[in-house]
Order: C-alpha cells, then structure tokens, then sequence
C-alpha cells in the first residue's frame, strides 16, 4: 500500500499556468493540475495512455485535429502517440492518469 497526502506534495510550474502535483506508481503516474485561465498547452504526443478528467473549469482539448470543448466531470481518452494540444478557457482543475509512468513528471 502506498499513501499519499496532496496537501504536502509540492506543485510544480511544468508549463506557464500549469501547476501540477504528481503521484508515482508502480505503473502510472497521476497529474492533479490547477490551470490558470487562457493558459496553452502546445501540440504535443507521448507513448503513454492517458485519462483526462476535468474536475473543475473549461478546457478545449484538441486530439488529432478534433476540437473537443470539455467541461466539469467529462473524462477523455487519449491514445499512446496520439497528437494533442489544449487551453484551458476558465481556471480549471484536471486530474490526469498516465499508464505507464511519466519518468519525465519525476522532477
């Protein structure tokens, strides 16, 4: 068993406006995002399986060319390799899964 408390985990500015919190696993990795509103998320793909779901706020997630305008309690899946990009349009609150770990999110 592991325990994790959030309140002690540090946030980390990985991107202007997007503060994060992360949680390793043995096979995932878990994002708690705070994001400011207007804030962008460039284009970008990873080889991870990731889960979105925006717990808070107004996001437009683009995936391959798709524009999705999501709002609170949408959940979305995002493919291995898959292009994305996205803007948070109010202050949102996203929680991320990512299968396997994000070495990279080990800062």
């Amino acid at each position: 068993m592991q325990y994790f408390n959030l309140d002690k985990i540090e946030a980390k500015e990985l991107l202007p406006g997007f503060h994060g919190k992360f949680i390793h696993t043995e096979n995932e990795t878990f994002a708690f995002w705070e994001i400011e509103a207007n804030c962008s998320l460039p284009a970008h793909s990873h080889p991870h399986t990731q889960v979105l779901k925006l717990l808070e706020g107004e996001f437009e997630l683009a995936i391959s060319g798709q524009k999705l305008y999501l709002k609170t309690g949408d959940v979305v899946s995002i493919a291995p390799n898959e292009e994305h990009a996205g803007r948070a349009i109010t202050r949102c609150k996203i929680i991320d899964t990512f299968h396997p770990v994000r070495e990279d999110y080990k800062v």
